[in-house]
């Protein structure tokens, strides 16, 4: 059976979001969880981001959802991360 074929049916029937739309935020002593609109939540290191990672639990707890939940602002930090950007990953660990 071709591959392409099996995967599809596989899939057929279920949930593929197209997209990521958060909805609030929630941090630990070293991870930031991102709750997403359709239910699955995204949890990156703090140390991904420097100033989310230097920044007060005040600081870290200031933030702006955008109206379409693409994106994510810390008025204090000058920080924004996209909701999607989280999903894909960085490709280095800030120091």
């Amino acid at each position: 059976m071709n591959m392409l074929v099996a995967n599809r049916d596989r899939v057929a029937g279920t949930y593929v979001p197209m997209s990521a739309i958060a909805v609030s935020l929630e941090f630990d002593e070293s991870m930031m969880h991102v709750s997403l609109a359709d239910g699955r939540i995204i949890s990156v290191p703090l140390g991904w981001f420097a100033s989310l990672r230097d920044a007060t639990v005040a600081e870290r707890e200031n933030y702006e959802i955008s109206p379409a939940g693409m994106g994510i602002h810390w008025p204090d930090l000058d920080e924004d991360l996209s909701a999607a950007g989280l999903m894909a990953g960085v490709d280095k660990v800030a120091a």
